[in-house]
C-alpha cells in the first residue's frame, strides 16, 4: 500500500513538474509575441519582402497588375457603352467614368500611404486606450504585464504549481486559453497583411458600379480586424483596473472571464460590424465540412 502512495505521488510530482516548466516557459517567451501580433501598427508594410510583393512602383509587384486591370477596365467600359447605343440601355456618361477612373488610378497608386495612415490612426487609438492605463496604474498594458498580474494576484509559482489543485487547474486554464489567443491573433495577422495587398485591387473595383462590391466587402473586413486590437486594449484596461485578493476564489474566475472575453472579442466584432472570423476551431470546423 505504501509503494502504491509513492508511485503516485512520484507520478503527481512528475505531471506537476513537466507542467510548472511547461507554463513557465510559456509564460517567458509567448506573451511578448503575443504583443507584437495584436498590436498592428504601420511597421508591417516596412518589410522589403512585403513592399516587393505589393510593389514601390506602377511596373513591379501587385501594382503593375492593377494598373493592368485599370486598362481593362476602360476597354469593359468602351464595349458596354458601345453596347448600349444598340440596347438602349442606360450606362454612366463617359466623362463621369473617366474622371472617376482618374481618380480611381490616383489613389490605387498611393494605397500604401493610404494604408499607412490607416493602420497608424487605428494603432494610435489603441495605444491611446493604453496609455491611460499605463499613467495611472504604472504599468505596461500588455499581455506580458498581464500574465505577471495573474500570477502575483493569484499566488500562483509555475515552477512548483500542483495541476491537481483549484489554482493549478485555473493556471492550466489560462494558458491554455492564451495559447488559443495567440493561434487566433496570428491567423488576425497574416490576414490583415493579405487586405493589405488588396488594397489597389480594392480601390480600383470602385471604377465601376457592378464591382463597387468589393471594395466595400474589403474596407469592412480590414476595419474589423482592425478595430480588435481596440477592444483589447479596453478589455486589458478594465483588467488591469480590478483589485483582487489571492484568497479571494471569485477573483480567480473574474480573471479567467477576462481571458475568455478576450478570446470572444472577434465574434462581437463580428455581430457588432460584420467581418471574417479569426476563431482557429470555428475555421478548422468550416474547413472539415466542406464538401467538394
Amino acid at each position: 500500500m505504501e509503494n502504491t502512495n509513492n508511485i503516485t505521488q512520484t507520478i503527481i510530482e512528475t505531471i506537476n513538474t513537466i507542467l510548472g516548466n511547461l507554463f513557465s516557459s510559456i509564460d517567458s517567451n509567448l506573451y511578448s509575441i503575443l504583443d507584437d501580433i495584436t498590436f498592428i501598427s504601420s511597421d508591417i508594410l516596412y518589410d522589403k519582402n512585403f513592399e516587393n510583393i505589393l510593389g514601390t512602383s506602377t511596373s513591379n509587384g501587385l501594382l503593375l497588375i492593377a494598373n493592368s486591370l485599370l486598362l481593362g477596365f476602360i476597354l469593359y467600359y468602351s464595349i458596354k457603352y458601345l453596347l448600349a447605343h444598340f440596347t438602349y440601355s442606360q450606362i454612366e456618361s463617359p466623362f463621369s467614368f473617366l474622371v472617376k477612373l482618374i481618380l480611381v488610378g490616383i489613389f490605387m497608386n498611393c494605397s500604401f500611404f493610404i494604408i499607412q495612415i490607416f493602420l497608424d490612426l487605428n494603432s494610435n487609438i489603441s495605444l491611446s486606450i493604453r496609455n491611460i492605463g499605463e499613467n495611472i496604474f504604472q504599468k505596461n498594458i500588455c499581455f506580458s504585464e498581464l500574465i505577471n498580474v495573474i500570477n502575483t494576484n493569484l499566488s500562483i509559482e509555475t515552477n512548483s504549481i500542483n495541476i491537481f489543485s483549484v489554482d493549478g487547474l485555473i493556471k492550466g486554464t489560462l494558458t491554455v486559453s492564451l495559447l488559443g489567443l495567440v493561434l487566433s491573433y496570428s491567423f488576425r495577422y497574416i490576414m490583415v497583411k493579405i487586405f493589405v495587398l488588396l488594397s489597389p485591387f480594392a480601390i480600383l473595383s470602385l471604377s465601376l458600379s457592378n464591382s463597387s462590391w468589393f471594395f466595400k466587402s474589403w474596407i469592412k473586413n480590414l476595419f474589423s480586424l482592425l478595430f480588435i486590437q481596440i477592444i483589447v486594449s479596453l478589455v486589458l484596461l478594465i483588467l488591469f483596473s480590478l483589485d483582487f485578493s489571492d484568497n479571494d476564489l471569485l477573483s480567480k474566475f473574474i480573471y479567467v472571464g477576462g481571458i475568455y472575453a478576450l478570446i470572444k472579442i472577434n465574434s462581437f466584432v463580428r455581430e457588432f460590424i460584420g467581418g471574417i472570423s479569426t476563431d482557429i476551431s470555428q475555421n478548422v470546423k468550416n474547413f472539415s465540412n466542406f464538401k467538394v
